[in-house]
């Protein structure tokens, strides 16, 4: 399957920005880019077709379903160009709430407490220009079915 118009979109949004004005892997020496052979960031709807003939990473199954796909994950070397980033890496460590009313909320993802050291200083410390980039990106995404399906069940599997 291609990918979505909406997660193209997104991922231009975010090419250049960063949740800092700076590079804010100068803070933690890129924590969100190491892992090991299993660890990864979940592929968009689609996007694992611009990973086909990647030099600097791999696709994986996630050995779960988001949206009615099977869940895709990235795993990378540990460096990349920035505008070759899968959009979890551009999003993060923002995540899509999903309120009862409906609405949706920005918030920090519980999972970047882990290494992203920005996380102490909430989301307020966060760049505007980033936050507001990101919250285009997830308003884009929302607008296609694939998309909106998988940032629902995204945001049911990793409520805590």
């Amino acid at each position: 399957m291609s990918t979505p118009a909406a997660v193209l979109a997104a991922r231009e949004l975010l090419c250049d920005l960063t949740p800092l004005k700076t590079d804010c892997g100068r803070l933690c020496a890129g924590a969100c880019c190491k892992g090991d052979d299993a660890t990864g960031m979940l592929l968009f709807p689609g996007e694992d077709a611009l990973y086909e003939d990647c030099a600097f990473g791999r696709v994986l199954p996630a050995e779960f379903s988001l949206g009615g796909e099977e869940a895709k994950l990235f795993v990378c070397s540990g460096t990349c160009k920035r505008e070759n980033r899968p959009l979890a890496c551009r999003l993060f460590p923002l995540f899509l709430k999903f309120k009862e009313d409906g609405t949706t909320k920005l918030r920090l993802d519980a999972r970047a407490r882990a290494v992203c050291p920005l996380c102490d200083y909430g989301i307020r410390a966060l760049d505007s220009e980033f936050k507001q980039a990101a919250r285009k990106a997830y308003d884009l995404l929302l607008e296609d079915a694939r998309c909106a399906a998988y940032l629902r069940e995204l945001d049911e599997a990793f409520t805590l």
